[in-house]
């Protein structure tokens, strides 16, 4: 039995640092993409979502990982220097982050009131030059989170070179699909894209659900192409780990057929987490995006899709962190 240093709440900061940044990210992509429009229709509410639900999770993983040194405010220690080591530097970013994706998130507060339109059309540049920032910052807090892990050469499986790709492109598909279950959850209205305009006619009901199809269309066909990515990566992680020998290939193989944590991967990683939800939306992407009908998933569906692939994030680090310290550590 080998002890694992390293248990739960890194798990759990790992994965909710993940999804937090991964939220933010598509947020503010779409709202730059969405060309950021004062109430503009379903990407401004899909940006919206996104930036609300993101900083959350980051900050209560890292409040996590922070009470796990055992004393809290130590952890103050890691920004007095700037010595370019990966925890200086995962300090500041992580620090950079939750500013700014909070700042970010109190600029969407006005949409919710009609009588604070005038403020919100005050926050529209602010917000977007906000949302600038949030993309790199955000990209970089997810590599980061892979980065840490391969910082120790002590523990051979973390150090290979995809891993931060890995946890990057993972914690795109779950921020994704937080970013869905928040709409799914919260949203009664499946029309709500533009509260705060009056539907006249019903023609424009018809405009505007054609747009709210349209948004979760593309982002769940983009969640589709981020699994497909996770899936190859994870497939080019296994093999870089298993052609190598030593404790990197012990390590790999707990993670195969047989071995201690097969199971949570395969099944919790790859199917449950990966393949199912896969499946699940080509049956709805491929006959818009080859037959051109129209695109329209059940609730359920989106909120069983969207779970699974938050379990799949969780898993994938719960392995990965694991499946790491089965290794002895090699001497430095």
């Amino acid at each position: 039995m080998h002890e694992l240093n390293w248990g739960l709440p890194v798990i759990l900061y790992l994965f909710l640092a993940g999804v937090g940044a991964g939220a933010v990210t598509v947020s503010s992509s779409v709202l730059l993409r969405g060309g950021g429009g004062i109430f503009g229709g379903n990407s401004f509410a899909i940006a919206r979502a996104g930036a609300l639900v993101g900083p959350l999770p980051v900050i209560l993983g890292t409040t996590l990982i922070v009470f796990e040194l055992g004393q809290p405010f130590r952890a103050l220690n890691l920004f007095k220097l700037i010595n370019l080591s990966p925890m200086n530097i995962g300090s500041w970013l992580l620090g950079l982050f939750m500013t700014i994706s909070v700042l970010y998130a109190l600029a969407f507060v006005p949409t919710f009131f009609p009588k604070l339109k005038h403020l919100d059309e005050r926050l529209k540049a602010p917000r977007e030059a906000l949302a600038w920032i949030c993309v790199p910052l955000g990209l970089g807090v997810a590599v980061y989170t892979g980065v840490m892990l391969g910082a120790m050469p002590a523990r051979p499986l973390w150090n290979s070179p995809v891993l931060a790709f890995l946890f990057m492109i993972s914690a795109l598909s779950t921020g994704v699909a937080m970013i869905t279950l928040s709409r799914t959850l919260f949203h009664q209205n499946r029309l709500d894209s533009e509260p705060e305009r009056r539907i006249e006619s019903r023609r424009d009901t018809g405009r505007i659900g054609r747009r709210f199809i349209e948004g979760e269309y593309v982002l769940t066909a983009s969640d589709l192409l981020l699994i497909g990515m996770e899936l190859m990566i994870i497939f080019l992680f296994i093999m870089f780990a298993h052609l190598t020998v030593g404790d990197v290939k012990h390590a790999a193989a707990v993670l195969l057929p047989g071995g201690d944590l097969a199971t949570m991967f395969w099944l919790g990683v790859v199917l449950v987490g990966l393949a199912l939800p896969a499946l699940a939306e080509l049956i709805y992407v491929v006959p818009k995006l080859v037959y051109h009908r129209q695109f329209s998933v059940p609730r359920r569906i989106e909120i069983a899709v969207a779970t699974a692939v938050l379990f799949g994030g969780f898993a994938l680090r719960y392995v990965v962190v694991v499946a790491g310290q089965v290794t002895s550590p090699v001497t430095l």
